[in-house]
């Protein structure tokens, strides 16, 4: 079978690998559409562990299953995810099931950007999800990501009636921008660099834009009633713009690092303004399989607009030219992968 083999973020090649041999209990799962994260170009956390196939938001056909499996048929359409909890560990039992060593240690053979791949035992257990009927492949690829979102406002406790600025709107930002303007936020603000990104912004139900080059504290203000926001949801891990959130949450908001910088780097936080104004700072990562779950339901009922999200579909033999578009950042905002186009 062929699959993107990635070296670095401008060394994908096309490879040839044996299709995965199923064990019992295990499937094998034909991949129909996998998206591109944006964790997927970031090259000082990827290079480490290349040459590796990457990709973990699929949708595919089963066309094996493994002796045992009973709740899953030949023909099944499929959203697979790739890290899965135990279930049973302190972390998973508190709620913090991103936090459990066996989410950490589990994956599926070889990765998303290959024509097929093998579900381990464990995956099959508590990580498959059959898709709706209304649903397609390629909007199934949003279910991991929009469950990563919808973590991240449920830990921040983002409610109908704030103030939200999405500091970043690359995809991560459009869902965040998007959730939240279902949620009911009062005033969504998006920022940027990129003018096509600040455009797709306001397509997706943010209500003012700034370039993230202007005095972004300042403009809030003048965009939001004098007041800074309730909610601040960092997307990129840009040094600048987390100086900015923290400058740009109001008395008893949130910060949410969604996303964070690499290692290494530390921040400076006002911790006594912080502390006398009552504001958190919280943290997500990933997604649990509640979080799926609920990111299916949402994707089915037509309550995000993931499908005009994606602006580009591309071929196994394209798989480079995807990896170049997210790492780019430009004119672009989902990129996916259809092995068999």
């Amino acid at each position: 079978m062929r699959v993107a083999m990635y070296y670095r973020n401008n060394d994908v090649r096309i490879e040839e690998m044996p299709i995965p041999k199923i064990g019992n209990g295990e499937l094998l799962v034909k991949v129909m559409a996998s998206g591109i994260c944006g964790s997927d170009v970031m090259e000082w956390y990827r290079i480490k562990k290349a040459p590796r196939v990457l990709g973990h938001e699929i949708a595919g056909e089963i066309v094996e299953t493994g002796e045992g499996v009973k709740n899953y048929k030949i023909g099944d359409r499929v959203f697979v995810s790739h890290h899965v909890p135990c279930n049973t560990c302190r972390y998973c039992l508190s709620g913090y099931h991103t936090a459990c060593e066996t989410l950490h240690r589990t994956n599926y053979d070889p990765g998303g950007f290959a024509e097929y791949l093998r579900v381990p035992e464990i995956n099959v257990r508590s990580g498959i999800y059959i898709l709706p009927e209304n649903m397609t492949y390629e909007e199934g690829t949003f279910i991991e990501p929009l469950a990563c979102i919808l973590r991240g406002q449920r830990v921040a406790n983002l409610k109908a009636g704030q103030s939200v600025l999405v500091i970043g709107s690359g995809i991560s930002g459009l869902l965040h921008i998007n959730l939240a303007k279902d949620t009911g936020a009062e005033r969504i603000i998006a920022t940027d660099v990129n003018e096509y990104r600040l455009n797709a912004a306001l397509k997706f139900g943010a209500d003012s834009i700034i370039n993230a080059k202007e005095n972004v504290p300042e403009r809030v203000r003048k965009l939001n009633d004098g007041r800074l926001a309730d909610c601040v949801i960092v997307c990129t891990g840009a040094m600048p713009a987390i100086e900015q959130a923290l400058q740009s949450v109001d008395k008893g908001g949130t910060i949410l690092f969604f996303a964070v910088p690499e290692p290494g780097i530390n921040i400076s936080v006002p911790i006594n303004d912080f502390w006398r104004n009552e504001i958190k700072m919280v943290t997500s990562y990933g997604a649990a399989p509640s979080d799926l779950a609920l990111a299916m339901e949402f994707i089915s009922a037509r309550r995000v607009n993931v499908k005009d999200m994606i602006t580009h579909r591309l071929g196994m033999s394209e798989a480079q030219l995807g990896f170049k578009l997210v790492a780019e950042a430009k004119d672009s905002i989902k990129v996916i992968i259809e092995p068999w186009r």
